[in-house]
């Protein structure tokens, strides 16, 4: 169980790792798109970490949420948005809870890629941050019906999320400027799943971390 006065070293783990990987986010991200990726994800990060970092919040669900509008102000970019919406999705489906089980944290990602298709209308298959996702989520869900703990969940999440985003070279671009290369789109990997990933790698360290010396 994940008590709420450690959710805020999640959103500390996320602000570090996309601050990390910055420089790489806007590589990617120049390839198709407009190459403010890496600014995009690392101050909106930083921004909804900020935002709870010095809260006395319990309510895991209200923690999320004021995250959530914090980036969504922070950083109003499309991906921004996005980004945002899921935080604030996450945030209703955990409203008053103040500890989280694995349950929770299907619950959790789930209402996040919820969050993303509802504001972004798309879906898994079209090439974006929910094909790095969504199978992080199946993978959750496959985990909590073997009765793994946590930490396993959490390490096969990352594994998933990665296999999912490698596998956007094959896709064909729906949206966003990738789009209009057509069939030259396919081999392209999509920045967007590469988030994906990263969320995935910053929960795994925060797992990880208060695992190793900080009991939940």
């Amino acid at each position: 169980m994940i008590r709420f006065n450690k959710i805020k070293k999640l959103f500390e783990q996320w602000s570090i790792i996309m601050l990390s990987n910055k420089k790489y986010l806007i590589e990617i991200d120049s390839v198709a798109g407009d190459g403010d990726l890496g600014l995009t994800m690392s101050d909106g990060f930083k921004a909804a970490y900020l935002a709870v970092a010095d809260s006395e919040e319990t309510d895991i669900g209200k923690i999320f949420y004021k995250a959530g509008k914090k980036m969504s102000s922070a950083v109003p970019s499309t991906m921004g948005t996005l980004m945002a919406s899921g935080l604030m999705q996450a945030g209703m489906a955990l409203k008053g809870k103040d500890v989280l089980s694995l349950g929770d944290i299907v619950q959790l990602f789930e209402a996040y890629k919820q969050g993303v298709e509802f504001r972004g209308k798309a879906k898994a298959g079209e090439k974006t941050f929910l094909d790095g996702i969504a199978p992080a989520v199946d993978s959750l869900k496959e985990d909590l019906a073997k009765g793994e703990t946590i930490l396993v969940a959490a390490r096969n999440a990352l594994k998933a999320s990665e296999k999912g985003s490698e596998m956007t070279k094959t896709m064909l671009a729906v949206h966003g400027r990738a789009a209009t290369r057509g069939e030259n789109s396919r081999e392209l990997l999509d920045a967007g799943s590469v988030v994906a990933v990263l969320l995935m790698q910053g929960f795994l360290e925060f797992v990880r971390l208060i695992e190793s010396g900080h009991s939940c």
